[in-house]
This record gives structure tokens, sequence and C-alpha cells, in this order.
């Protein structure tokens, strides 16, 4: 599939401030950049860097007191692939590649160790494995509303697990938290995603299973064949799609992708009994 991305924001500086980026699609094994260009206004010089293991393009610039504009279009191409669910197994802890360990350990938007004796409660007698992982997912669509302006960026997986309300990325960490409180490596992804109404920057995450890693979106709001990676990360503070050190305030964001081509189906998440997407990486 192909997808052209767009991508707009303007911001109101009362100071010279730093802004950290990433908003670029990731180019890796299923997910190839045709073309993209980056514009800035005023045009002041950035430095982009791709992290090696992940994968995640970083756009750093510095800007004086005023007005910034910042636009990223792209035509990306996408190959997803799939497997039958049932054969895919959780990995015990001792067998896990040793790149993987990070995902385990609580981060700062999930603190899994405070959501062990629930996330026992609620999943230890489900079978290990794929099937696991999607009744994470089915309990957060179930117990937990979606509901705008319900949580800020202090919201963490301890707090949406207790109220019962988040966006997309609140849905993100309390799948990651849950996992890791049951020893499956987690971790946070952001993308553009293809019907999502109102547009947006999409969060979901990926578990590690049998040997490599998994999509899963409890939000249901979009389909996984139509969504576009970004970045990943522990949780959100790794790959926010802007990082302000300085007074900036955002005035204005854009955010669309439309699909140019249509290779293969597009259908909503279901459930586990459907195909599995393997992910980016």
């Amino acid at each position: 599939m192909k997808f052209n991305l767009n991508c707009q924001l303007s911001y109101s500086l009362e100071d010279e401030s730093t802004f950290i980026f990433s908003i670029k699609a990731a180019h890796n094994r299923s997910q190839k950049i045709l073309q993209d260009a980056v514009e800035i206004d005023p045009p002041v010089r950035y430095e982009e860097y791709i992290a090696p293991d992940t994968h995640n393009c970083y756009l750093r610039l510095h800007a004086p007191a005023g007005h910034l504009k910042i636009a990223y279009r792209a035509t990306v191409e996408v190959s997803y692939i799939e497997e039958t669910p049932t054969l895919i197994p959780e990995v015990s802890t001792d067998k896990l590649p040793i790149e993987i360990l990070p995902y385990l350990y609580p981060s700062r938007y999930c603190q899994s160790d405070r959501l062990i004796r629930l996330a026992q409660y609620e999943f230890g007698e489900f079978l290990p494995g794929y099937s696991r992982i999607t009744a994470i997912c089915n309990w957060i669509y179930d117990n937990v509303a979606y509901l705008y302006g319900s949580t800020s960026t202090h919201t963490s997986a301890y707090d949406t697990a207790t109220e019962r309300a988040g966006v997309c990325r609140d849905f993100a960490h309390l799948g990651i938290a849950f996992c890791r409180a049951l020893n499956v490596p987690a971790r946070f992804i952001t993308g553009y995603a293809y019907g999502l109404d109102p547009p947006d920057f999409h969060a979901c995450f990926e578990a590690y299973l049998g040997d490599r890693w998994y999509l899963f979106d409890s939000t249901r709001l979009v389909p996984r064949k139509g969504f576009v990676r970004i970045g990943a990360g522990r949780d959100a503070a790794d790959v926010s799609f802007a990082t302000i050190f300085g007074t900036a305030q955002m005035e204005e964001m854009d955010v669309s992708i439309d699909l140019s081509k249509v290779s293969t189906s597009i259908s909503h998440i279901p459930t586990f009994t459907d195909n599995a997407i393997v992910s980016s990486l």
C-alpha cells in the first residue's frame, strides 16, 4: 500500500527555543519512503538523526523568537506481514534476546510494577501467547472510556487503570504496562493512521512474541493495515512528536494521511482469531 502523509505544525516563540521533532516516517524493511520533504519557516538549519536500533528519525533545530512553521510531506509504501495468531507463543525471560530486555522494565508512563496484581488477576489464567495480549486489548477497550481531554501529558498507565478514561497514548501505555507485568516485552509506537477521525498522530503498542514484534491497538479506532510507523520507544517520552526546550506555544497542527494505492483490503481491528500483524522491525 502507498500512503501520502502530511504534517504541518505552527508555534509562537516568546524567546529562542530548541525543538526535537519526531514526525518523519521510519524507513525500514517493511516501510519504504518513496519521497519526502521538510520545509521550515523561517528557514533555519536542522540536524537529522536516525536511531540505529529503532530507525526513529529525529529532527533538531534552534529557532529565534517569533513564529515557527514546520511541514513534512511524504509518500510511503508499506508492506504488511500477516501470521496465524494461534501459532505465536510468549518467550520466557531467560530466552529473550538481550537487546529486548529494556522493554520489560517499568518506565516513566508504564509503571508495570504497580499493576502486577491487577494483571495477574485479570490475565493470569489466560494461555500465554498472542491470545493473551489480545485479551489485554479487549479488556482495555471494554473497561476504559476513550474520552478526549480526560488526561494530560502527566497521565500514566496506573492513572488510566484507576480512572478508566483516556486517549490513544493512554490505551497504549496501559497495554504496555500490563504486558510487562506479565513478563512480556512491550513498547510504545507512534505513527500516521489511515481513517482516524479527527486526523491526528496515533499511538499503539507492540509486544515481543516468538522471535519478533507484533502490533496491537486497543482503541479499535483504525485498521492496522493503515498504520504508517514513525517511531518506537519505552513510552511516549521517547517518541513525542515535538519536544521543546524553551517557551514556545503551539498555534496550529494539521495531520493527514491519504491512501494513494490499495493493494489489499483494509478492515477494522478484530479479535485474536484474525491474522496477526508483524511489526516493521
